[in-house]
């Protein structure tokens, strides 16, 4: 009992123990957590800090090739020969040769895949002369806002196809002539777009944090696919370091959107107006402190369970795993098998009668769970059975009618009618037969509606009216096979019986998720009663003996009887109907997409 003096001795032998333990265990990990913190955002800055040192590097070395190019004697002596009324023809195609050699040269030399353009006022491009630059947003801005830092793009003046394919990055600067420094076209200095990419898509922050290389108007500069909830961040991100006056060049600051904190580490690239910009979420960057944390409470109860287990030992030896196996047992009650298992080892351990009870627990819930799975497998086979019964039913009962058809039209003579007939027979029949899937879209349905209505209005001719009226938007949805065929036969059977001629109307639409198929005709209709057993039995959890119901409107129970089978509670169905007056059946079923 909780009032005996060995329970209280270990209550205020625990809870002096506890106390200070946890408020031990607390203090360390709060001041835990902040130098991992400062350390997390030293480590994600440097992140960033070593990209941006890659792409000054690597910008400096793209600018000091331009300006090589640009002042080298061959790239003058070609702008020269352009520039001079008095140069020859032959003159100017040698010094353009020289120039394609020299940064032909310049470019195999390079490792990094720097491709070199050098573009006349006079001519266009050294490689193609295409003057389609001119049309382009790079050139332009190059042009009249001396922005010679280019987005990704492509440039088809290029040395082969394989270049000219590939997204590139570009410096631009004037071509002057020196001697007289007039300004006669511009070098284009092409690096790969995938030099810089390859090297931010690697940088990752957390689980969804990545970085951004983007220009001062929020365009990427790599061309890389920026999330709609990441541009709009990264915008706020962008429009907040712009605003602010004396800002420095990098940084780290956090930024609300939708009740979550992200965190925003950039670097500004002064002369090409660029910023590299890492976004991630703080809940995600400080995931590991998170672990940390409860990794630290976990051990911390850990020793604490086992100092109270070993106080304990005596007394709890029984009762621990006892109220475990109950746990479990609350577990099989409600079905959670997998629940029940995993609480099995906690039991194990003990004196040895209360392991034997554990075993024999543990057999018997192993058991039980597989005579459960044994009975669920064994109820499904048999409701597909019944499905695929019903189904092949169909088949006899309604080609038997076919064929007194198509018999009729061969004893008349009416050859042509009578290959319209079997044509439409054959389509009939390879649907019918093909029982590879249950369920059809309902145009193929539709299809075989119309197929047998034609043969129909081949032997009715007049005493036969048909009114289709199907919303295109449910051609494509899916319905079980045969569902509308046999209520369609009944309806032109019982109309004709009744009055010599058969009205009937088919109606199939599509509202609020669900797809509406309604049969009406002016045939004999049903007493109260049947329509009242029919729907009985559509309710009932047995399932209806088709192949014992003695020709009982058949082709509607069996038509019901899959419909419940297939859909079970998600079936809807009503049946209207009057003797002498007609029969009107609607059918409503979940909108399936095929």
């Amino acid at each position: 009992m909780f009032f005996s003096l060995r329970s209280r001795l270990m209550a205020a032998f625990s809870l002096l123990l506890i106390v200070p333990f946890i408020t031990l265990v607390f203090v360390l990990s709060e001041e835990s957590t902040k130098l991992i913190k400062q350390s997390i955002e030293t480590s994600t800055s440097q992140t960033i800090e070593q990209f941006g040192s890659h792409v000054n590097t690597s910008m400096t070395q793209v600018e000091e090739i331009g300006n090589q190019v640009m002042s080298n004697r061959v790239t003058q002596e070609w702008i020269t020969a352009q520039m001079s009324p008095d140069s020859s023809v032959e003159e100017r195609l040698l010094a353009k040769q020289r120039l394609m050699e020299y940064v032909s040269s310049y470019s195999i030399n390079n490792s990094s895949g720097i491709s070199i353009g050098v573009f006349s006022d006079f001519g266009g491009g050294v490689w193609t002369q295409d003057r389609t630059y001119l049309e382009q947003d790079w050139y332009t801005r190059f042009l009249e806002e001396d922005k010679r830092w280019t987005e990704a793009h492509s440039d088809p003046d290029q040395a082969d196809t394989i270049m000219k394919a590939r997204l590139v990055n570009s410096y631009m600067l004037p071509l002057v002539q020196l001697q007289s420094f007039t300004k006669s076209g511009f070098v284009k200095i092409n690096y790969p777009t995938s030099v810089l990419r390859d090297a931010i898509v690697k940088i990752k922050f957390g689980k969804t944090g990545r970085a951004f290389l983007l220009t001062s108007d929020g365009t990427s500069v790599l061309d890389q696919q920026l999330p709609e909830d990441s541009l709009m961040i990264l915008s706020s991100g962008l429009a907040e370091i712009k605003a602010a006056k004396g800002y420095d060049t990098s940084g780290v600051f956090p930024i609300r959107r939708d009740a979550e904190t992200y965190l925003l580490f950039y670097r500004y690239f002064e002369e090409q107006d660029w910023y590299v910009i890492g976004e991630v979420p703080e809940k995600e960057l400080f995931v590991k402190i998170e672990q940390i944390r409860r990794t630290m409470l976990f051990i911390s109860l850990i020793l604490l369970l086992l100092i109270i287990l070993v106080a304990y030992w005596l007394s709890s030896g029984i009762t621990r795993p006892l109220t475990s196996m109950a746990r479990a047992m609350k577990h099989v009650e409600r079905g959670e098998f997998a629940q029940a298992f995993s609480m099995m080892p906690a039991v194990r351990t003990g004196h040895s009668e209360v392991g034997y009870v554990t075993r024999v627990f543990e057999n018997m819930t192993t058991r039980l769970r597989f005579l459960i799975e044994t009975e669920f497998e064994t109820n499904l086979r048999r409701k597909n059975a019944e499905y695929k019964a019903l189904l092949l039913q169909i088949n006899p009962h309604f080609f038997n009618n076919t064929l007194e058809i198509i018999s009729g039209l061969a004893a008349m003579k009416k050859n042509d009618v009578l290959m319209d007939a079997t044509e439409a027979l054959g389509q009939m029949m390879r649907y019918s037969l093909n029982l590879n899937s249950d369920l059809v879209k309902v145009k193929e349905e539709m299809n075989y509606i119309r197929d047998y209505l034609f043969i129909l209005q081949l032997r009715y001719e007049e005493r036969l009216h048909v009114e289709i009226e199907e919303d295109l938007a449910s051609n494509t949805l899916l319905i079980a096979k045969f569902i509308l065929q046999p209520i369609v036969e009944n309806a032109v059977k019982y109309s004709l019986e009744e009055s010599g001629v058969a009205k009937i109307s088919l109606r199939v639409k599509t509202e609020e998720d669900r797809l509406h198929m309604v049969v009406a005709d002016n045939g004999i209709g049903m007493d109260a009663e049947l329509v009242d057993h029919l729907m009985r039995e559509l309710i009932s959890t047995d399932s209806v003996d088709i192949l014992n119901s003695g020709g009982d409107s058949i082709g509607l129970r069996n038509v019901l009887s899959r419909c419940r089978l297939y859909y079970g509670e998600q079936l809807k169905v009503s049946i209207n109907s009057k003797r002498g007056e007609g029969t009107e059946i609607r059918i409503s079923i979940p909108a399936v997409k095929g």
